[in-house]
């Protein structure tokens, strides 16, 4: 007879705490086909937790997808029923093989947001700040150490259907970054954006992406606080991978969160046996 497995109610030792911040392709828009069968990875024992700061902020639940599924704020990241399955996971058990630290992640996603959307005292990084805060509260009030505070950040499929310009997108994105580290996050992961498949929508007009993956690309070179951990999301539309315009399986999901979560960890690893200038 095989003895169940009981998942722990809190982490052995010190955890790092995650935003998990950007439009809908963090948020998740993942599903399963007869193509791609795949589906999100259950989390390794004692890899990661999510704490959802709006509907259940009185406890740690094991991270699972759909991740978030439940923190939907109506004055804030509203967005009920949309999130099917994301990268958290797969980014969780890669960033955990590489730290051995476990995760508490944070929802903070919007899907169709703009950069323009996510400024200071705007409702959506409002939200995510209070999502912070509550979740450094209960961790403190409950003696669970925080060893780092981190953001990763996909965003910006918006921005290209928008035509927003390369230097606004940056301009706007540092003022971000800005307000999160003045709330003590100390660093952002930066995923960058795939292209939009226009094999979804014959005969309409076809938005390039490129001029915001550059940004992001130039973000990443000249920003000290952004590193980019995945580049993935390019690949996927020639690999059949997208499920439409802008969304992808969950498969590719998995891929994606299983590759920034390597570079994030070995980034962490690298800064922690950095010796000191």
């Amino acid at each position: 007879m095989t003895e169940q497995f009981t998942y722990p109610s809190r982490p052995a030792g010190p955890a790092d705490l995650f935003l998990f911040m950007g439009q809908s392709n963090m948020a998740g828009r993942g599903i399963t086909c007869s193509r791609f069968p795949q589906s999100a990875p259950v989390c390794l024992p004692g890899a990661g937790w999510e704490f959802r700061a709006v509907s259940d902020p009185n406890r740690l639940h094991p991270a699972e997808e759909p991740f978030g599924a439940l923190e939907n704020r109506p004055e804030g990241i509203f967005e009920p029923g949309m999130k099917t399955g994301s990268m958290v996971s797969a980014f969780i058990n890669a960033y955990f093989e590489e730290t051995h630290t476990s995760v508490i992640g944070v929802s903070a996603s919007k899907g169709g947001s703009a950069i323009r959307e996510w400024q200071p005292g705007s409702p959506f990084l409002d939200d995510a700040l209070l999502r912070l805060r509550t979740a450094e509260k209960y961790l403190a009030d409950n003696r669970i150490p925080i060893r780092h505070r981190f953001v990763l950040w996909c965003q910006g499929e918006t921005d290209g259907d928008l035509g927003t310009s390369p230097s606004v997108y940056k301009e706007d994105f540092l003022r971000m970054l800005e307000a999160l580290l003045s709330e003590g996050i100390e660093h952002l992961f930066l995923i960058r954006i795939g292209y939009y498949n226009a094999a979804a929508t014959p005969g309409l007009p076809t938005p390039d992406y490129a001029p915001i993956q550059r940004a992001q690309d130039h973000l990443a070179d000249t920003c000290p606080q952004v590193t980019m951990v995945s580049r993935l999301f390019s690949d996927m539309l020639g690999k059949g991978l997208m499920k439409d315009a802008f969304h992808y399986y969950q498969h590719a999901y998995n891929l994606v969160g299983e590759d920034a979560g390597h570079h994030a960890g070995e980034y962490v690893m690298k800064q922690a046996t950095a010796p000191d200038l």
